[in-house]
């Protein structure tokens, strides 16, 4: 009787153990990472060009999701003020609501495009649309810098 005891309390111990070590790598999304290198989201930030047309990796908290089609994710940065997207294509991942305020690591490729007076106002209308708010085309002043990471992988935990 002690011998069985003491081998179901060995199991269950193996069991969460490896339930939390399934936790502590978090929900996997696409294609599994490969980037061993980290970049901040402020040094893209600083140099946007150096890093366009490449694979980056980034991580932070995410502060934002696509409530429509769970398309993308908006990662915070390591400075105030800054967030990057990172966007799939619809329907390739769907991201949960319910990531929001959790963190994630992700990678993809950067593009960094110049956006019109006329592509922001769209783009905000759109956005206004999605988060069910109001736009005003009065606050765009003139063309934009976007930076995006056209998404392939990410974790999110």
């Amino acid at each position: 009787m002690r011998r069985s005891s003491l081998a179901v309390a060995i199991l269950m111990v193996c069991a969460l153990v490896g339930v939390s070590a399934q936790g502590a790598q978090g929900k996997k999304y696409g294609t599994a990472l490969t980037l061993t290198e980290v970049t901040k989201v402020s040094d893209i930030y600083a140099s946007p060009d150096k890093f366009n047309g490449k694979r980056v990796q980034v991580q932070g908290p995410i502060v934002d999701v696509c409530s429509e089609k769970g398309c993308w994710l908006a990662i915070g940065s390591d400075k105030e003020f800054q967030t990057i997207r990172f966007k799939v294509d619809d329907g390739v991942i769907v991201f949960p609501m319910s990531a929001k305020g959790l963190n994630a690591k992700v990678e993809g490729v950067l593009t960094v495009t110049l956006l019109s007076v006329e592509d922001q106002i769209k783009q905000g209308q759109d956005m206004a649309r999605e988060k069910k708010t109001t736009f005003d085309p009065a606050t765009i002043k003139g063309p934009k810098t976007s930076i995006q990471i056209k998404g392939e992988g990410a974790v999110v935990y």
